[in-house]
């Protein structure tokens, strides 16, 4: 596996990659940083720095509304992020491009302005077991709101969905399909144009939670054919504070706004309100006009680069760290899906992952603990929480064996 890793490394210079992002340069504790939890938030490359600095020093204004030079240079920036990302997950229009604070945003946006005004009792919303909490509970407010309920596809001991078993749960009441792209509890990696075509060919709505897959694999939202796509930008090498939700404009426009004031008004009287166009409608009050725009930088970022070439290291970097780790003694490998994104969950027996976290960070080795906001995934594998590395294009095979050297010395002091 090791030596399958090191032979894809020279197509992709992940050394260079590596220097534009300068917090991979630090040191902790005397140790170079290794920092292995992108599933969290990815890091940010100077790009990104350097726009969002740009904007801050040189063209901060509120966007939109003024008519001097600051406020339109503003405005241009932000909206032609947008623009950039209409190209990125090909959307058909700018319209079907809603800026949010994050996934999580996006999902709620959806679960009060489509769901519940379309819902009445007895109707059904479908989801899966392996859902991050953002796309359950949104779910679990609206059924309380409306009477609907709540159906759970099964998943099973390798944290896989069947999509046969999604597709018989499928009926005349399931008004939505939420689901993610891929698990960030797992890695799972969803065949979503396939489940798609199955709700679609039904008449239900789908919303899929792409937080965790538009940083690793081409997203193409036509192709896909969902009616809603959501993710942030933190987790593909923007700042946190913003996200994404594509909808398909005929829906868009027939949805209610979910928030007022701002820029989501073209006129207000005591008697009446007048909603501005898409894609305002749903952008009320002052956005995050920085993080637009290092989204917009981030994508610029990616669009550069090589990323069939990128994307191929994450997928070698998956397998070398499955098999190193697999070689562990007691350690258990949670979530082992034939098509997974590069992160790898586990425990280790006698070792709780929240003081294996503390003695990898001691050796500067950054992963994530807990239950990563997947409760219902912990239940279902009979542990309480699990550690995860999660690995980006500019992560290295060094790092992971730093890794399993690490994961071995915590297992000497509490084994």
């Amino acid at each position: 596996m090791k030596n399958i890793a090191l032979s894809i490394e020279p197509q992709f210079d992940v050394m260079a990659v590596r220097r534009d992002f300068p917090v991979l340069a630090r040191m902790l504790r005397g140790q170079p940083l290794a920092y292995l939890d992108n599933g969290a938030s990815a890091q940010r490359p100077n790009a990104v720095i350097e726009a969002v600095n740009d904007y801050e020093r040189h063209h901060h204004a509120n966007i939109h509304r003024g008519v001097h030079t600051l406020s339109q240079e503003a405005t241009q920036l932000y909206e032609s992020a947008r623009d950039r990302l209409v190209r990125f997950v090909n959307a058909k229009s700018r319209h079907e491009i809603i800026f949010v604070r994050g996934t999580t945003e996006a999902i709620n946006l959806v679960a009060q302005a489509y769901a519940r005004p379309r819902l009445t009792s007895g109707d059904e919303i479908l989801i899966t077991y392996l859902e991050h909490h953002a796309n359950i509970v949104p779910w679990q407010l609206v059924c309380e709101q409306t009477g609907a309920k709540l159906v759970v596809a099964p998943m099973n001991e390798h944290g896989e969905v069947s999509v046969e078993a999604l597709e018989s749960l499928m009926n005349e009441r399931t008004k939505l399909l939420a689901f993610a792209h891929v698990s960030n509890a797992l890695g799972t990696v969803l065949p979503v144009k396939r489940v798609v075509a199955l709700a679609k060919a039904r008449g239900i709505a789908t919303l899929v939670d792409g937080a965790q897959a538009v940083p690793h694999m081409p997203v193409d939202v036509q192709d896909l054919g969902c009616d809603f796509y959501a993710f942030s930008g933190h987790k593909m090498f923007a700042p946190t504070g913003i996200g994404v939700l594509y909808g398909r404009e005929a829906l868009l426009e027939r949805m209610p706004p979910w928030q007022g004031g701002g820029d989501m008004i073209l006129s207000v009287s005591f008697a009446k309100t007048t909603y501005n166009s898409l894609p305002y409608k749903f952008e009320a009050g002052t956005p995050n006009i920085s993080g637009a725009i290092g989204l917009g930088a981030a994508i610029d970022y990616l669009d550069a680069m090589d990323l069939a070439g990128a994307h191929a290291h994450e997928h070698a970097l998956l397998r070398h760290a499955t098999a190193t780790l697999s070689r562990i003694a007691d350690l258990r490998i949670v979530g082992t899906a034939q098509d997974k994104a590069s992160l790898v969950s586990f425990v280790v027996k006698g070792v709780h992952p929240h003081d294996l976290g503390t003695i990898l960070d001691e050796q500067g080795i950054a992963i994530r603990t807990g239950h990563h906001c997947a409760m219902p995934v912990m239940d279902f594998f009979k542990v309480a929480a699990t550690a995860r590395a999660s690995f980006a294009f500019y992560n290295t095979v060094e790092e992971i064996d730093r890794l399993a050297a690490a994961i071995e010395r915590a297992r000497s002091i509490f084994v």
